[in-house]
């Protein structure tokens, strides 16, 4: 597991959903919670999403809701599903900034 990961994350409440990893790669190994970011379907084009689709190795068109950062258990990380480039997570940097207003 690494830091820009795009992971299916089986939760007991949220169902199987893709998840985003945003914890520092150094850390992983050590924590037993990572700080992640849902996937959505539901696009709502607000500056705190950014938008995926198949050319960054997402099965669909979703988005990655900045607004819903939230700790997840790693063992509820269940399949890689991507690695998003350099671009994306800068982007993604940008979006959490503006959802933080930091």
């Amino acid at each position: 597991m690494r830091r820009g990961e795009v992971w299916w994350a089986e939760s007991p409440r949220g169902g199987r959903r893709p998840h985003l990893i945003l914890t520092r790669s150094a850390a992983i190994p050590v924590l037993h919670q990572l700080v992640c970011v849902p996937a959505t379907r539901t696009i709502r084009w607000l500056p705190t999403e950014v938008r995926l689709d198949r050319d960054d190795g997402m099965p669909e068109r979703c988005a990655l809701t900045l607004d819903n950062v939230t700790p997840m258990p790693r063992a509820w990380l269940r399949e890689r599903i991507c690695t998003l480039g350099e671009d994306r997570l800068r982007e993604v940097c940008r979006a959490l900034s503006d959802a933080v207003d930091c």
